[in-house]
């Protein structure tokens, strides 16, 4: 495991970091909580001591279940981050009922790296007016977090006017080859690093998109290309890696083979370690998936629930399979299969259903008209032959006769 420093602390972290927003699941739907506590000790006994949850992971099962897997001496070898849900709190005293009740949760008495959640120009302006800043120096001063930061989706120049606000130890990131320019992007990165602070990244792989293990064939070819080959996966984590101003790239890991795949390109996780050959590979990949990819979701479920039971995530997963891959026709039984409540109870979860309420909208970290883009869904994957499709999906899983 390769490590790296956080400027202003010199605290060792590991360059891979364990991330809890997308634990393993049982086939009922739920969190299966002795494999997740089992792949979270795992990763730390093979050297990863930065752990990353947040209050709305899994319904907030996740803060809960980290604190389980702290216990029997775990606690002691790791660095525990969590955040203030920023878009629930609406006075300065429900900021400490928040942090209390995690502190709870996670069975710790101190918080390693707390951070202000999900923060834009918007609602760091509102948890300014709220006193956040008293808040956190009050936290900071009482020992209940050890350092003060924040996660970030919004404009580059909001990113730097909060930097500039508050006398943060570090921050957090949306960073992969794809968002260069987007949200904090470089830009963002390098000014992050320039006012001594530590960089956490998230969504390395944009929500899974870039490591799948077949890639699109516009993709493959280029790829191919390069002397040296890795996998999808490894040419996007070494490609943030390979900046000097990331501390630690968080994973979400839900799966034992990709937590032993990572935690082996982590042992080689060295900054420079890309030519400027392989940087320009990767570059004309970025451009290729920019143009072949309709939405920018990463599959994160913050718009979820959705009140009338529109499966979003899904939904978008389904429309850039079909853009990346080219197989429309598979697009469209894999939309039944996936939205068409075959999978789950409860009922369908069609991009038709959606009435415009724009709840949504409010909740996307990636500000994605997310109305607008369910109906070039429906234009694309919902046809006549949807319930046929719906039928022969509910034979293929043995659920029905096909009619």
């Amino acid at each position: 495991m390769q490590y790296r420093h956080v400027p202003q602390t010199g605290d060792r972290l590991s360059a891979l970091g364990f991330g809890a927003m997308r634990l393993p699941m049982t086939e009922e739907g739920q969190v299966d909580e002795d494999r997740a506590i089992r792949q979270i000790r795992s990763a730390v006994d093979s050297g990863v001591n930065y752990l990353d949850t947040a209050w709305p992971y899994h319904g907030g099962q996740s803060e809960t279940i980290l604190g389980r897997a702290l216990k029997d001496g775990y606690r002691d070898k790791v660095k525990v981050a969590t955040k203030l849900p920023s878009w629930l709190v609406n006075t300065r005293g429900e900021m400490d009922i928040y942090l209390n009740t995690q502190l709870d949760k996670l069975g710790v008495d101190c918080i390693d790296y707390y951070l202000l959640h999900a923060l834009d120009g918007k609602s760091w302006d509102k948890l300014e007016s709220l006193g956040v800043k008293g808040f956190l120096d009050a936290a900071l001063a009482d020992g209940r977090i050890k350092n003060a930061g924040f996660s970030f989706h919004g404009s580059v120049e909001d990113f730097k006017r909060i930097v500039d606000a508050h006398p943060w130890t570090f921050c957090q990131i949306q960073y992969n080859f794809l968002d260069q320019e987007n949200q904090a992007g470089t830009e963002g990165l390098e000014y992050a690093a320039a006012k001594n602070l530590g960089v956490i990244i998230m969504e390395p792989l944009r929500g899974g998109n870039l490591g799948a293990p077949e890639s699109p064939p516009a993709i493959k070819k280029i790829w191919d290309e390069a002397p040296v080959k890795r996998t999808p996966v490894a040419w996007a984590l070494q490609w943030v890696w390979n900046r000097p101003e990331v501390t630690v790239v968080l994973s979400g890991m839900n799966d034992e083979a990709h937590i032993e795949e990572n935690l082996a390109m982590a042992e080689i996780a060295l900054p420079g370690s890309l030519t400027p050959e392989e940087c320009e590979l990767v570059d004309r990949v970025a451009d290729t998936y920019h143009e072949l990819m309709r939405v920018g979701c990463t599959g994160c479920g913050y718009c979820m629930p959705c009140p009338v039971g529109v499966m979003i995530p899904a939904a978008f997963e389904v429309f850039n399979k079909v853009h990346l891959f080219g197989k429309k026709e598979e697009g469209k039984f894999l939309y039944a299969l996936r939205l068409g409540g075959v999978l789950r109870p409860g009922g369908t979860g069609y991009a038709s259903q959606c009435v415009q309420c724009g709840e949504c909208l409010e909740k996307c970290p990636q500000h994605i008209n997310i109305p607008e883009v369910l109906s070039e869904v429906v234009d694309e994957l919902e046809d006549e032959h949807l319930p046929k499709r719906l039928a022969q999906a509910r034979k293929m899983m043995g659920l029905e006769s096909a009619e």
